[in-house]
């Protein structure tokens, strides 16, 4: 029999009457550890057994686990209870007593839990907040541990164990990849141990508190509601309810292609502009289609959000691994891109037609020029290629020469579209991997010249035929000194 004791979050007055009753009538009392404010208290009536030296002798938080719960078990093997006390209550942040319920159960063997008062319900008292209103509790160590918090912004946050200035600093790290450097926080130490602070601070300070030990907490407000993913899918959900909007409600996947199309181009658009505000925002448009198309995939029982995720958050993860996997890690740019292609073949591989082509999957509805430069880069990845860049220039000049010895014009036509297929070839054999936005560079730049021509005619209030195109180009001519 094991019998796990809440010792609460510090004075020996919150602990309840089960749990004294129990520690008082244990022979031996073990604690995970002595670093608590109420154990000086205890009655000493029993031998107190601390595993404070396991801490000593492992580098990492999950073997000194893994270790305390094995004796534990082992101990209860040995016949009689054991009373095993841990901070707080047995079920909030303690992870050997989650390792102790799983052998437990594989070995037969009866655990009763004693419950004791958490560091939340301390910490909701300073903060004056109600945890039903959507408080998110997490796990210091865990969220440091990533690149990006697992945290909904519109609702609060309180996360347990940052014991240290190193655990303070690299949560921060993680936490600034969601909230703002300045982003008002609340440090809370010592809840429920009868000396508890609370230390508002910024977001970058919180490892520059002196205050830090093992029973400081941080509190995030939550951000404004509208900064939330959730947010977000509520409202397009409830757009496509009956409650909603008859326009939002009428879209199916097809109806909503050309939207999709045209808000990739004004992201595009805000890419060349090299301009922040403007990309955030297009980028937001471009999220509207997926969720608009997601939605819609719900109500006709398609597929959820999750599974758009899921399918998304194990393909990155597989066709990296070199970062997540054995694969050992390169800087070497074109061998990640064997890997990846390597890792998108297999995925294939089980379904691929004995007739399937290496050009296969790339988009036919995306524009020309991208498929011609995607078409022309897997050819050369598969060996079908020139040896060198003259190659590719000997080609242009051989298919210049085609098209100025066509005999009609639909034959010029043709030969001019080769001739703009080894042009993308030349582009690529350059380093220019993208030639839609160098087409899309010349555009605007033949907008600016061509804007200044027309001021120039409108200034002199006369209309283009009235000028030769000596004239004309002489504007054009001054454009290129003004504008580029």
């Amino acid at each position: 029999m094991i019998t796990i004791v809440g010792l609460g979050p510090g004075v020996i007055g919150d602990l309840s009457l089960r749990a004294w009753d129990k520690i008082q009538k244990a022979s031996t009392l073990y604690l995970r550890t002595k670093r608590h404010p109420c154990v000086a208290d205890l009655p000493s009536t029993a031998a107190i057994v601390s595993f404070d030296e396991v801490y000593q002798r492992h580098a990492q938080f999950d073997d000194v686990y893994e270790e305390i719960a094995a004796r534990i078990i082992g101990l209860a093997r040995g016949g009689g209870e054991i009373v095993y006390a841990v901070p707080g209550d047995p079920l909030v942040g303690e992870a050997t007593v989650t390792r102790i319920l799983e052998r437990a159960d594989a070995a037969s063997i009866d655990v009763e839990i004693i419950h004791g008062l958490s560091f939340i319900e301390p910490c909701l008292s300073l903060l004056g907040i109600d945890a039903l209103d959507g408080l998110q509790v997490l796990d210091a160590l865990s969220v440091a541990e990533g690149y990006h918090p697992p945290i909904n912004p519109a609702l609060p946050a309180l996360l347990a164990q940052v014991y240290s200035q190193s655990v303070a600093s690299n949560l921060k790290l993680t936490l600034m990849n969601q909230y703002d450097d300045e982003y008002p926080v609340k440090l809370i130490h010592a809840a429920g141990g009868g000396e508890e602070s609370v230390e508002a601070v910024k977001l970058y300070e919180i490892d520059r508190s002196s205050r830090i030990d093992v029973m400081t907490s941080l509190f995030i407000p939550a951000m404004d509601e509208q900064s939330s993913f959730e947010t977000l899918q509520n409202i397009i959900a409830h757009l496509r309810s009956p409650a909603g909007c008859p326009w939002d409600r009428e879209q199916s996947h097809q109806s909503l292609r050309p939207f999709l199309i045209e808000e990739a181009h004004e992201m595009l658009e805000a890419l060349d502009a090299d301009d922040p505000q403007a990309l955030c925002e297009e980028m937001g448009d471009l999220l509207l289609q997926i969720l608009l198309h997601t939605q819609i995939a719900i109500d006709d029982g398609e597929f959820k959000m999750s599974d758009v995720l899921r399918h998304l958050n194990r393909k990155m993860i597989r066709r990296h691994p070199h970062v997540f996997g054995d694969v050992k890690a390169t800087d070497d740019l074109a061998q990640l891109s064997r890997i990846w292609h390597e890792v998108k073949r297999a995925e294939k591989s089980g379904e691929r037609d004995q007739d399937e082509s290496l050009l296969d999957g790339i988009p036919a509805g995306a524009s020309a020029l991208f498929v011609a430069q995607r078409y022309s880069q897997r050819a050369g990845k598969a060996g079908f290629d020139w040896d060198d860049v003259s190659g590719v220039e000997a080609k242009f000049q051989e298919e210049l020469a085609e098209v100025w010895s066509a005999e009609s014009a639909a034959e010029r036509i043709r030969e001019i579209g080769d001739l703009i297929f080894v042009l993308v070839n030349w582009l690529r054999w350059l380093g220019m991997d993208d030639p839609e936005s160098l087409l899309r560079e010349i555009n605007a730049k033949f907008y600016r010249r061509f804007r200044h021509v027309e001021r120039q005619v409108a200034q002199a209030g006369k209309s283009f035929g009235d000028f030769s195109l000596d004239e004309l180009d002489a504007w054009w001519q001054e454009a290129k000194r003004l504008t580029d």
